[in-house]
């Protein structure tokens, strides 16, 4: 197993890598209820698509750790699930059959655009300004979720955001634990972050916000509702038209992970000489996932930005992913536990806040002297938690960068990529779907 993830090498062990594994799980456990609740409002059965994200999300992470040896983890993505459930299917004019064929088939452009050189050249062809812009603005997004799931941001109708209630229950409880999580990450307590939430779950309990009743361990509900009506339903995709969609699947899906591996990546000290080592297999990993998730019946999977929550508990070879795919697998049969610890934010909302004040480190090494290189990056981190988009903070940086390197005449500093991918982006935003 050492020489297998290179623990050594990496400066880390077996269970540093287990407890950042299950640090990871249960800041991404929220998505094996969040997943069906929202794309049972398509029709679909919850039950089918229950079974379906953990399976996906297991597979996929597996990939991840076995093969690319990254501390990263694979699930459906919330803004993806949004989109089809809300946006394709809502309208009325498509079945979620024909939606899951749209996601098949941009699944399987992702996994052949994976044995081409291209996604491995868009990375290297990121400027480091940018990379560092999409580590921030995903710490600042998942702080911001953070913060939110505390209760201590809300909604405003002046500010569109405001502060909380600080005598809610759930905020209370959030403040607490992040109290006693900062406590264990200012004395170095190994695995702080989980230890943090492991005691604000029990603060939980004894205070009866977190309850759990009836049985603990149950079969897993039937795949058969869902499983393979992607495949059948490809046809009626080619004749209804939608390009767009599967454009839209494939281009949002291309860019929060990748924005997502970039950030998590750097954040581990994984990025070398600002490439990414084993990238192939890292792609291969969340390409499969989509396809196989689209036969089974869920939305399309991203690299998780709660990965990080793992990293800073010091997790950095892909025993941390394996960790989190057995523990998703688990799920099936203990859906009760799994369903009650996420049904209370606070638990893991202090971990989210933190681990964005982790994320803020490579701001150092952005050039804030040069407004081309320095615009574009704050630009980036900006928009991540106000649009609640990876991907729109990627385009916004995308489409400002060569703008702004052509304007001080420096366009032979741009890769070709970026031009392209800047009139791509601009198109993206103006005519297609959010």
């Amino acid at each position: 197993m050492s020489n297998w993830f290179q623990l050594k090498k990496r400066d880390t062990n077996v269970r540093t890598e287990m407890v950042a594994g299950l640090t990871t799980f249960l800041t991404m456990a929220y998505i094996v209820v969040v997943n069906p609740a929202i794309l049972q409002e398509t029709g679909m059965d919850f039950g089918a698509v229950f079974v379906a994200t953990v399976l996906t999300a297991a597979l996929g992470t597996l990939i991840m750790g076995l093969c690319a040896n990254y501390p990263i983890a694979i699930a459906p993505g919330m803004g993806l699930n949004a989109y089809f459930a809300y946006s394709v299917v809502g309208r009325g004019d498509v079945s979620w059959e024909t939606a899951m064929g749209a996601v098949l088939l941009a699944g399987i452009a992702f996994l052949l655009l994976t044995f081409t050189s291209f996604r491995e050249a868009l990375i290297k062809a990121i400027p480091d300004s940018l990379k560092f812009g999409i580590t921030a603005g995903i710490g600042l997004f998942i702080a911001f979720i953070g913060m939110r799931s505390a209760g201590i941001i809300v909604a405003n109708e002046a500010n569109l955001v405001g502060l909380g209630h600080f005598h809610e229950p759930i905020t209370v409880l959030s403040l607490l634990g992040l109290l006693l999580t900062l406590i264990f990450m200012a004395l170095r307590v190994p695995g702080a972050l989980f230890l943090g939430m492991a005691c604000t779950a029990f603060i939980a309990w004894l205070s009866g916000m977190l309850s759990i009743s009836g049985a603990l361990v149950s079969l897993p509900p039937s795949l058969a509702p869902t499983f393979g009506k992607a495949v059948l339903a490809v046809p009626s995709v080619f004749s209804e038209g939608l390009y767009a969609v599967v454009f839209a699947f494939l281009l949002v899906t291309l860019f929060d992970t990748t924005g997502t591996m970039i950030g998590v990546a750097e954040q581990a000290g994984l990025m070398k000489n600002g490439t990414f080592p084993r990238i192939k297999a890292a792609l291969l990993a969340d390409s499969v996932s989509v396809t196989a998730g689209a036969v089974m019946g869920t939305s399309p999977t991203s690299a998780y930005v709660e990965s990080s929550s793992g990293v800073a508990s010091g997790g950095r070879t892909g025993l941390t992913a394996v960790t989190v795919s057995a523990l998703l697998l688990a799920t099936l049969f203990f859906a009760p536990l799994v369903s009650a610890i996420a049904s209370v934010p606070a638990i893991t909302a202090p971990t989210l806040i933190i681990v964005g004040c982790l994320m803020m480190g490579g701001l150092a090494n952005i050039k804030w002297a040069e407004f081309d290189e320095a615009f574009p990056a704050f630009l980036v981190m900006l928009s991540m938690p106000l649009t609640s988009s990876i991907a729109t903070g990627i385009a916004f940086g995308f489409i400002t960068y060569p703008l702004l390197k052509v304007v001080r005449g420096k366009f032979r500093d741009v890769h070709p990529l970026l031009y392209v991918f800047m009139v791509l982006f601009i198109l993206q935003l103006a005519f297609l779907p959010e």
